[in-house]
């Protein structure tokens, strides 16, 4: 029973009644029943009021004891699930996976997939996805979907499904397909390379047919992303290239063909011992790759044939060179090359090593050869004419190699004595002069041959209108026969010195 009046202290005592006349008591009533009021009475005077004797108040039970910790163990076990588990309402690929953890939900996307079939066509034959090689990254998914979408996470509660990409392993996806529709595919054929006796030729590749696995496997994502157990996937027919194209047989053939223009065994940089394209062709074998390339590889043993027969073309003397010089030592012409003698090395490894530098598409080999090196002759040439001789003597280092008579300038056109070069070669030319004044300077001499100048219009040539010669006869050249202007001309270099003098 609870307490009547309004001036109880805090310790339980009570304390006498007031007396206002405007106050009543109220009644403050517990337990069913009870009744909250409050009565105000007219001012009169109360009457003495008999306190009953305080019962002692019942201890409250303490029920959060066994009540509130069940509660906390609760709600501590609610917020730590809700740091492993996976938002309500989400869905993968058609799975429901809120309220799970991330491994359960990747087992259930794995078995959904698994679980999924697709019909090729209306009424057609049914392939399972596993069949077709389908997989999803499940565990991917269902980690970003955890991890997006975390329960703790209330905003994401409900939000919108979550996509799943599917890929098709292309070679049980071909084999499933051909076995179920073997109609809808036919072989393609493959693109080939062959010497044809001079060259390397293609024949083209030819595209077989099959399914367009795209649409397939787009019609296995859609329904796997739907929920859907099983599609109607559209059967399209699409080429299947061959695996060696035309494209990749004309790269091996282009590369074959640069090979044949090149292929032999070199001395450095010269090709001394050329290999014809027959030869070379019967050497190498063409073989198309995994890949859809070409390998090319080459035989050692047909190689060694050829290596047994390369001393006699490769060994050599050296051959001295000459080069014609003038006074001044300035090099005018190389009248003979000089070559280095060369003694061919060990052949023992260059059939096998040639053979895998072949494969390798590299066509030049380098011999090894021990070389001589030539030495080289300087010829200091001079072209002497001695006007009082009327002789035209050749001479080089200072000694006289060959000389013939000449003609001269006449005492009214004489040849200027000097030292001078050639300075020009021309083949054939007309002669012309005219001096009204002088009838001796009117002359147009045609088909002048062989002719070098080499002091302003004084030249060395050929003469044909006379046979004079060892007499001077001439407007200021230096006249001879054709053949021995010839020999000059081809003996003579411009920049060659000419001594002329009495």
């Amino acid at each position: 029973m609870s307490d009547l009046g309004t001036g109880r202290e805090a310790d339980g005592s009570p304390e006498p009644a007031s007396a206002s006349p405007t106050t009543a008591a109220t009644a403050v009533l517990d337990g069913p029943g009870d009744v909250f009021g409050e009565v105000t009475t007219p001012p009169t005077e109360v009457p003495p009021v008999q306190w009953a004797p305080v019962e002692p108040t019942p201890k409250k039970k303490r029920l959060w004891l066994w009540i509130g910790i069940p509660a906390a163990a609760v709600a501590v076990g609610v917020g730590a699930a809700s740091l492993v588990l996976i938002a309500p309402g989400t869905s993968v690929a058609g799975v429901s996976v809120g309220f799970m953890t991330p491994g359960a939900a990747t087992d259930a996307i794995s078995q959904r997939l698994s679980s999924t079939t697709v019909v090729l066509g209306e009424g057609g034959p049914t392939v399972a996805a596993a069949q077709l090689g389908a997989t999803v990254d499940a565990g991917a998914l269902a980690d970003a979907a955890f991890g997006a979408r975390p329960m703790w996470n209330i905003a994401q509660w409900f939000g919108d499904a979550v996509d799943a990409p599917i890929t098709l392993d292309a070679t049980k996806a071909d084999a499933a397909l051909r076995a179920a529709l073997p109609s809808r595919f036919t072989e393609p054929v493959a693109a080939k390379v062959a010497f044809n006796g001079t060259a390397y030729a293609v024949t083209p590749a030819v595209a077989g047919t099959g399914l367009d696995v795209d649409a397939i496997a787009s019609a296995l994502h859609n329904a796997f992303t739907s929920g859907a157990g099983s599609v109607t996937a559209p059967t399209i027919a699409a080429p299947v290239a061959a695996p060696a194209t035309t494209e990749k047989a004309q790269s091996a053939a282009d590369q074959l063909n640069a090979m044949l223009q090149a292929i032999g065994f070199y001395v450095g940089e010269e090709r001394t011992v050329p290999v014809d394209a027959a030869t070379a062709a019967s050497w190498l074998t063409v073989t198309p790759d995994a890949a859809g390339g070409f390998t090319i590889s080459a035989d050692s043993a047909k190689i060694q044939a050829a290596v047994a027969g390369l001393a006699p073309l490769v060994n050599r003397p050296p051959a001295n060179g000459t080069v014609i010089t003038n006074s001044d030592g300035t090099v005018l012409d190389t009248s003979t090359p000089g070559a280095d003698g060369r003694t061919l090395g060990d052949t023992s490894a260059v059939a096998r090593e040639f053979a895998a530098q072949l494969g390798a598409g590299k066509a030049a080999f380098v011999l090894p050869v021990t070389l001589t090196p030539a030495s080289t002759v300087t010829l200091q040439r001079l072209l002497e004419v001695n006007l009082s001789e009327q002789m035209l003597y050749l001479k080089e280092n200072g000694a006289v190699v060959d000389s013939w008579p000449i003609s001269s300038g006449v005492e009214a056109s004489p040849t200027y004595t000097g030292h001078f070069r050639i300075n020009s070669h021309i083949r054939s030319q007309t002669m012309t002069s005219t001096d009204p004044n002088n009838p001796y300077w009117n002359y147009d001499v045609p088909n002048v041959e062989w002719v070098m100048y080499f002091n302003g219009d004084e030249a060395f040539h050929g003469v044909y209108w006379h046979n004079n010669f060892g007499t001077p006869q001439s407007h200021g050249c230096v006249g001879m026969p054709n053949y021995r202007a010839k020999q000059i001309y081809d003996w003579s270099p411009s920049g060659v010195d000419v001594w002329v003098h009495d």
